[in-house]
């Protein structure tokens, strides 16, 4: 999301006569765009300040801090980060090219944080930044209003509100007219999308689905992320009917233990995400399942941890992004719970997590050995400039020799070995 927020802050910017570059010498205002889900996120970014500060120190520089971590410690980075000129949160970014002049002009920092109830940033046709021209990220709602009590999200990019469903066609529509072929809906929750026109029609996130897929056949359509308390059987149904849109879904987990769940607010049960994932399964042959885990919120027990090692196999997820958890300051847990659970004990459980997962997603894939998949090729692989790596509908990364074939076409690869990152297959004629 805030790859797709710096999209929009380019196309503000090169609209009121700023032009992109990718050398840092020749920048007269950098950016940096901020997020404060985890600590360590933060913690970068001081780094981070600190290296471009010696590039201020060679020439006049205007160096800015955008996103959640401007909106969540505007004090203490006026505090502690001097080199800073620009403080702007994550609905001040229309307001960049005159806080810019306030610096250059008037000799004063800039700041702007206060978060919106109607911003969308709905008609800004972004910059597609450093793009392969196959695949882009579509921002349809900002916002939540879910409130999980380890979360700042509320606090930093404000209420939940939807984007207008024709701008979002319309700009979908633009990328596949480009070449585009492979567009991801973005949304801190995409299953509470609601967009209603002044003629009283809604538009829900389904329904909003079905009219990205129906653009065309070959544009391949993705959405990140759901929510489990709000994914309903009309969804998954929608995912079953259209060939071109993705059979993968991310649905965060975050803790097994119904118990756990209550105290970080998350409004399902492990019993609810559980017949979640089999309505999946059993509508939708052939999908893959990614995840979130949280390893050792306030108050888990070895139980919990056991809870949610069992619901991982049950779920037999195809990948995880897996994390200790961390405090976050203003949080309802940072207020009103202890962070009771010791540092080793969360870096066990977060090992044992990261090796069940392991396991699970070379299963995953030792699975796929044999099959042919249809894979939208998006560039050449790392390892090798004879090779292409592209994604199957399931998100999975298959990496093949190359020929003649260029970024954005379809082939056929037949998968012959796999890790558990990584399939590696042959084209089939």
């Amino acid at each position: 999301m805030n790859f797709a927020d710096s999209e929009v802050i380019g196309a503000i910017l090169t609209n009121n006569g700023y032009s992109l570059t990718d050398n840092i010498d020749s920048a007269d205002v950098i950016f940096i765009n901020t997020c404060s889900i985890r600590e360590n996120a933060e913690n970068r970014i001081f780094n981070r300040l600190r290296e471009i500060n010696y590039y201020k120190k060679k020439k006049e520089l205007v160096v800015g801090i955008v996103g959640c971590m401007a909106e969540r410690m505007k004090e203490e980075l006026l505090e502690k980060a001097p080199v800073v000129d620009i403080i702007a949160g994550p609905d001040a970014y229309r307001s960049l090219p005159r806080m810019i002049d306030e610096v250059v002009n008037d000799k004063q920092k800039a700041v702007q944080t206060v978060l919106s109830t109607n911003e969308t940033y709905a008609e800004i046709n972004p910059v597609r930044i450093s793009s392969n021209g196959v695949t882009a990220f579509i921002s349809i709602m900002r916002g939540c209003d879910n409130f999980c009590s380890y979360c700042v999200v509320p606090y930093t990019r404000g209420r939940e509100r939807s984007r207008d469903a024709g701008t979002i066609i319309a700009e979908a529509k633009d990328l596949f007219d480009r070449g585009y072929r492979d567009v991801t809906l973005l949304g801190q929750n995409v299953n509470s999308y609601k967009w209603t026109d002044e003629e009283g029609n809604t538009v829900n996130f389904s329904k909003l689905m079905a009219m990205v897929a129906e653009i065309s056949p070959l544009l391949r359509v993705r959405f990140a992320t759901s929510h489990p308390k709000d994914l309903s059987d009309e969804l998954i149904m929608t995912i079953a009917k259209y060939d071109n849109i993705c059979k993968f879904i991310h649905l965060p987990l975050q803790s097994g233990s119904t118990e756990v769940l209550k105290r970080m607010n998350r409004k399902y049960t492990r019993e609810w995400y559980i017949d979640r994932i089999k309505a999946i399964r059993d509508n939708i042959p052939g999908i893959c399942i990614g995840t979130d885990i949280i390893a050792g919120f306030c108050g888990e027990t070895e139980e919990d941890h056991q809870e949610t090692l069992s619901l991982m196999r049950i779920a037999k997820y195809d990948y995880a992004y897996m994390f200790k958890y961390s405090v976050r300051p203003g949080t309802l847990a940072a207020r009103k719970m202890d962070d009771d659970v010791l540092d080793e004990v969360k870096g066990r459980r977060l090992s044992e997590i990261i090796a069940l997962q392991q396991e699970l997603s070379l299963e995953s894939n030792r699975h796929d050995i044999g099959k042919t998949f249809e894979v939208l090729v998006e560039g050449r692989s790392k390892r090798s400039a004879d090779e292409l790596y592209g994604r199957n509908s399931q998100n999975k990364v298959i990496i093949f020799p190359g020929g003649n074939i260029h970024p954005g076409e379809y082939v056929n690869v037949m998968v012959k070995e796999c890790t558990a990152a990584t399939l590696l297959g042959k084209i089939i004629e």
